[in-house]
């Protein structure tokens, strides 16, 4: 028994290693040559796997720009839980984004200014999978928030998602435009305060 929990770790070390390899051959591609060239042919080639293995752990190009999403450092879960009161719901949330700032900064402008077109289907929401997007843990916050009465927003919880994922989206689009020569983190910060003030 010890010895299939044992090699059922190896085969998930294994499967992380190739699922990283990919990962850092599409990060590479995409800072080098932009999201043009970023081909499942191509990201194979420079992580030296195959076809096979590629959709053996990714469904399509999309769904691997998704995975980048996952390598986020985790938020505590502590901080997520039902809020006292409304001030704290706005900071937590705040919270959440200057650690995407941060994550963003960490992966470098020439990937975030690739990653971030319309051509990438994993920024759609209507396809989202199960991968720990900072809206949609923003979004199950809110909801929790709401049921509880601790807000009371006059907008659908949809919209506000809505809201805050294009106040994001102008923040790191504003940020890879003036090629980082901008206050990231203190924009991102006003801005989402700003919205958040108006809304509870």
């Amino acid at each position: 028994m010890n010895h299939e929990i044992q090699e059922l770790t190896k085969q998930q070390l294994k499967s992380q290693e190739t699922k990283g390899k990919i990962f850092r051959a599409a990060k590479h591609i995409l800072q080098k040559k932009g999201y043009e060239q970023l081909s499942i042919k191509n990201i194979c080639e420079e992580a030296g796997v195959s076809n096979g293995s590629f959709y053996h752990h990714f469904k399509t190009k999309d769904d691997l720009l998704s995975y980048y999403i996952e390598e986020q450092p985790s938020i505590n879960p502590d901080l997520l839980e039902t809020p006292a009161n409304p001030e704290e719901a706005k900071q937590a949330i705040i919270y959440v984004y200057l650690n995407y700032v941060h994550y963003c900064q960490n992966l470098g402008i020439e990937f975030m200014a690739n990653y971030y077109t319309p051509k990438n289907q994993s920024l759609n929401p209507l396809i989202w999978s199960d991968r720990p997007y900072p809206i949609v843990t923003v979004s199950e916050y809110l909801r929790k928030a709401i049921h509880a009465g601790v807000v009371s927003p006059s907008v659908e919880l949809d919209d506000i998602t809505t809201d805050i994922r294009m106040i994001v989206i102008g923040n790191v689009f504003e940020w890879c435009l003036k090629n980082g020569e901008t206050d990231f983190e203190g924009n991102m910060k006003r801005s989402l305060e700003i919205y958040l003030d108006g809304l509870f």
